[in-house]
């Protein structure tokens, strides 16, 4: 699918979205840095501006725009994540990624559209990895029938869609549903871009320190199809069979 032919999702009215909006931004942009933006756009590879705000500032910062906010609901989650991604700098992305992982279990499966307007959007790996593992998996794991959805995920044409598809399992250990990891391996194992081959070893790994006979079995008997960076990838903390 291509993202710019999807209309956006509606942002709906939240009253607790309106206040951690206009907290973000007055707590935010006095903090704002030009040198460490600049650093930090080039090795984002500009994919967005930058407020320069390091790290651990910005999450005590994010901890005193949320102070007093109470449990949001899906609604709420939903204005707020769409809202941030409004907004140019990427540290407003990043609040919306904690957010939604803080508060994923606010969320149902008609989360899911939203989801993948964020992870289609503006996308690289700081914000699709952690919507993959963080929201992606734990929003399938509260409701399987989404696996489907990620069965659709994995052909999209977008490489980050796809991507998240690759490893919304990252963190299931052993509620992983192997076959559909192997077969999602497969379905991209001949894409050409560094981050869904990268992808496919990353989620390999992972599932190898539950399972890793079965990992080994797989990649042996996948290796004519896999690129040699998934396999490395997949392999690298297993001891030769």
């Amino acid at each position: 699918m291509d993202p710019a032919a999807a209309p956006a999702p509606a942002v709906p009215d939240s009253p607790l979205a309106d206040t951690v909006l206009a907290r973000l931004t007055e707590l935010y942009a006095p903090a704002a840095d030009p040198v460490r933006a600049e650093g930090a756009a080039a090795y984002m590879k500009h994919i967005a501006p930058f407020l320069g705000i390091p790290t651990p500032q910005r999450r005590a910062l994010s901890k005193a725009v949320l102070a007093g906010t109470g449990r949001p609901d899906e609604r709420d989650c939903t204005a707020i994540a769409l809202r941030c991604w409004r907004l140019p700098e990427r540290e407003y992305h990043y609040f919306a990624v904690d957010h939604l992982r803080r508060y994923v279990s606010c969320c149902s499966s008609g989360f899911l559209p939203v989801l993948h307007h964020l992870v289609s959007t503006i996308p690289w790996w700081d914000t699709v990895d952690t919507l993959a593992a963080h929201v992606a998996g734990p929003l399938v794991a509260a409701d399987p029938a989404l696996g489907r959805a990620m069965d659709r995920w994995i052909d999209d044409d977008d490489l980050w869609v796809a991507r998240t598809a690759l490893l919304h399992q990252l963190r299931y250990k052993e509620a992983t549903d192997a076959d559909r990891l192997f077969r999602h391996c497969l379905r991209r194992a001949d894409h050409p871009d560094f981050f869904i081959r990268k992808a496919i070893g990353w989620a390999l790994r992972e599932y190898a320190k539950t399972d890793p006979t079965a990992v080994r079995d797989f990649v042996e008997g996948a290796r004519d199809r896999l690129s040699p960076l998934s396999v490395r990838e997949a392999l690298k903390n297993l001891s030769p069979a």
